[in-house]
């Protein structure tokens, strides 16, 4: 496997979590209350923001303020049921045709 072929399949890993996230919550919005809501709905967050790791928290991200400059750093990963099923098809797919 090239270089080339590995950025195809991390980008596409990538793209399959955001998309199955969006689309996880877009079904969610329309289903009536219930179990199924829940699962198309329900987050998995994990951050890095003042307080460290944490998980199923928000959390506000690291700030450093040098009077002129200001920088700011936090990482926020949401993971839901479709975001999940999207990646394993993805790497079902790449294993089929690929690998």
């Amino acid at each position: 496997m090239n270089e080339r072929e590995l950025t195809f399949i991390i980008v596409s890993l990538i793209l399959a979590t955001v998309f199955g996230g969006f689309l996880g919550q877009m079904i969610g919005d329309y289903l009536p209350d219930g179990a199924v809501k829940t699962l198309f709905q329900k987050n998995l967050e994990i951050g890095i923001g003042n307080r460290g790791i944490s998980v199923n928290k928000i959390q506000e991200p690291i700030s450093i303020n040098l009077y002129s400059i200001s920088f700011a750093f936090g990482l926020l990963i949401k993971i839901n049921f479709v975001s999940v099923l999207m990646v394993i098809l993805v790497i079902i797919y790449f294993k089929w045709w690929y690998i």
